[in-house]
């Protein structure tokens, strides 16, 4: 029977031996600072100035962890195009027959999600992140950022008639588009 192995009492090598520093490791620097920043006269060894660096450093690294990559221009236009395709799908599947198609008075509302207010920016045509909460729309200025929307019913078409309304809650990351539509032909009389 083969002998059980001892495991060595001596202290390991390798990745997992060196610990990477938390803030906890740095209250040497810490204090430095604190104390320079008192406004008191300090003399700095090489040593304190070189856990000053290590500090600065390690405030670096934990400042690019949390934060969030940029998006590029081309990022930005692909989510605002997928975006703009759920939205306008969403849009017609509102749009069906109803009595006051006739009058032009049939509602649609659209609530949608968008956490970033650059790809906002993007899917309304937006110069920069709208500041507003609520903005109105005509439908030509509509349906030249948002495309054309109309639903075809069995002896018409349906449109979007009158104002759209877009509302955005930046702080929640949501948005609501509504407005009215109505029947193509009886537009025209």
């Amino acid at each position: 029977m083969p002998a059980a192995k001892r495991k060595s009492d001596a202290p390991t090598a390798g990745p997992r031996a060196k610990k990477s520093k938390t803030a906890s490791d740095h209250t040497e620097a810490r204090e430095l600072i604190d104390t320079i920043l008192d406004g008191d006269d300090v003399e700095i060894s090489a040593s304190e100035a070189r856990a000053i660096a290590e500090y600065t450093k390690w405030l670096e690294g934990e400042l690019t962890a949390t934060k969030p990559k940029e998006k590029t221009a081309e990022e930005i236009h692909g989510a605002a195009g997928k975006l703009r395709n759920a939205c306008v799908s969403g849009i017609k599947k509102q749009m069906a027959w109803k009595p006051s198609c006739k009058t032009n008075g049939a509602k649609w509302s659209y609530d949608g999600v968008c956490s970033d207010p650059v790809v906002f920016a993007s899917l309304l045509g937006l110069g920069a992140p709208p500041t507003w909460k609520m903005q109105k729309y005509t439908v030509p200025e509509f349906e030249a950022v948002m495309g054309s929307i109309e639903a075809s019913v069995r002896y018409d078409t349906l449109e979007l008639v009158a104002n759209v309304t877009v509302r955005y809650q930046r702080n929640e990351g949501t948005f609501k588009m509504s407005g009215s539509y109505g029947c193509h032909h009886h537009m025209r009389k």
